[in-house]
């Protein structure tokens, strides 16, 4: 392996944090030798990450036996693709209230374990005429690329999901339908489910997301149109997880709603700055994983 090359790894956890701020210090420690974001909150840590193959496997043995992690971090699913263009230029990790606002107070998805569904029973789950497939992803997103009889919320931003949802589910209570969904990571279903089973709806989710089932389905072009919009300087990924060449104006451009996306792009961008594309909830670092 060319030990110059990049790679990218992008993970989550939710669990209890008690120490925000030490927790915080402590990865910044860590990723010393990485670029990326980490978001810390009190319901668990969202990473995106790039640099060597060795420091990537050395953060990863770092976050689950470094002591004053306490062992919180352990059991963690890495997802790990290569890079020709540099992800980042930077590292940032930061504390924040949520490490993914959903929009909606006390969702508590710590300790939650969904209905976790294998790439190759989520390719079955794609014909099968009870079950609504749910795209829980950005307009924008589904627009670049998207599984086969998927359905798009038409959603701006991940917040606005939930309503989306509210509206949605007596009828498919009604028509005796199965939810499914998927995300890039998963990290967007996590949450979502968490929600959803507080309210007695079952729901099915992708295990891993997209980029999980890339890596698992040789064929997954089979089951997929288009691309995968990713939350940094790649922009997007084919079903090989490589790289397609696709800019950020041909992502955003078409779309005049989506015109402050492109500005904070292009913006960032000429700053020099790593999170040129604004994720989900306003910036990269809080990636659609």
């Amino acid at each position: 392996m060319d030990p110059d090359a990049i790679f990218h790894d992008s993970f989550y956890k939710f669990v209890d944090v008690a120490d925000i701020d030490a927790t915080a210090a402590t990865l910044r420690d860590l990723t010393s030798a990485l670029t990326g974001s980490l978001l810390v909150a009190s319901e668990g840590i969202n990473g995106t990450l790039a640099g060597s193959a060795a420091a990537l496997d050395a953060f990863r043995a770092a976050l689950a036996s470094d002591p004053r992690l306490e062992g919180r971090f352990t059991g963690i699913a890495f997802k790990r693709s290569p890079c020709v263009t540099p992800p980042f230029q930077r590292m940032k990790v930061h504390g924040r209230r949520e490490i993914l606002p959903l929009g909606v107070e006390g969702v508590n998805a710590v300790g939650h374990i969904g209905h976790q569904v294998t790439p190759q029973q989520w390719r079955d789950l794609l014909d099968d005429p009870n079950v609504v497939v749910i795209d829980n992803r950005n307009h924008f997103e589904f627009r670049l690329g998207r599984f086969r009889n998927a359905i798009d919320p038409g959603v701006r931003n991940f917040r606005d999901f939930p309503a989306y949802m509210e509206a949605q589910l007596p009828t498919w209570k009604e028509e005796g339908k199965r939810v499914a969904m998927y995300c890039t990571g998963g990290i967007r279903c996590e949450k979502t489910s968490a929600w959803l089973e507080e309210r007695g709806v079952p729901v099915l989710q992708l295990e891993g997301g997209i980029l999980n089932f890339f890596a698992d389905m040789p064929d997954a072009e089979r089951d997929w149109e288009g691309e995968c919009f990713v939350f940094d300087n790649r922009i997007a990924l084919d079903t090989h997880l490589r790289e397609t060449g696709t800019t950020a104006e041909q992502v955003y451009a078409e779309d005049p709603d989506e015109a402050w996306r492109l500005r904070r792009a292009r913006q960032l961008a000429s700053a020099g700055q790593s999170d040129a594309l604004a994720g989900p909830t306003g910036t990269a670092a809080k990636l659609a994983t």
